[in-house]
């Protein structure tokens, strides 16, 4: 499974990246007016930090403009893939993205249906939104599962990537139904280091060693 970062924060994206562990990045207009810098300008940025696919999603909502958008974003960097959202007109520009050899990730999946749509219209990667839909009091990771059997059943090329992860156990769990990409927070990847019995062993080996081979006190 792929591990992308959700932040379009570049700090972040350095210290994920000096881990060795982060294949690509996604972005959305909420992340990029956080660092308020030029969209294609901190797009570029990004890609000279993480050399893997990195989303960056178009802000028109009908199709024409979705589309001219969506040129203009891939022509930033090879590593960039146009995000549309899942609507008519998104479905219609990720249909003609495509069909130019565009890579297109449909954002904002809530529903098989949709993610069926998503792979029809030549997506290159589904997004559903796992803790939005556990917010709803549904169970998202059901949701990523069975998008994954419907990408199965009919030989679907579209990768399914669970954003919306806000837990370790979100990230085991979507490790476990097969999703080919978790996108995560900085602060989740972090987490995701963190046991309490590795800190204890760590610590106690260190005390064994400087017990056993600590310098013989000076003097005599």
């Amino acid at each position: 499974m792929k591990f992308f970062l959700d932040t379009a924060n570049l700090d972040e994206l350095r210290r994920g990246a000096a881990w060795g562990i982060v294949d690509g990045v996604t972005t959305n207009p909420s992340l990029i007016a956080k660092e308020a810098k030029p969209l294609e300008e901190h797009i570029r940025e990004i890609c000279g930090i993480i050399y893997g696919d990195i989303s960056a999603e178009v802000v028109s909502t009908n199709a024409p403009e979705m589309i001219v958008e969506g040129r203009r974003l891939a022509k930033i960097h090879q590593n960039v893939v146009v995000k549309c959202p899942l609507t008519r007109d998104g479905i219609v520009a990720t249909k003609t993205l495509s069909s130019e050899g565009i890579r297109v990730n449909v954002t904002l999946c809530f529903s098989a249906n949709q993610a069926l749509i998503a792979a029809k219209a030549g997506a290159y990667i589904v997004s559903p939104f796992v803790g939005r839909i556990d917010d709803t009091g549904w169970n998202g990771m059901d949701l990523v599962r069975d998008i994954l059997q419907i990408y199965r059943n009919y030989g679907f090329n579209t990768q399914v990537l669970a954003a919306s992860l806000r837990s370790p156990t979100h990230v085991s769990q979507a490790a476990l139904a097969g999703t080919h990409i978790a996108t995560m927070p900085f602060k989740v990847l972090d987490l995701l280091f963190n046991h309490p019995l590795t800190d204890k062993g760590l610590a106690q080996f260190q005390n064994d060693w400087n017990k056993a081979f600590q310098p013989a006190p000076a003097g005599g």
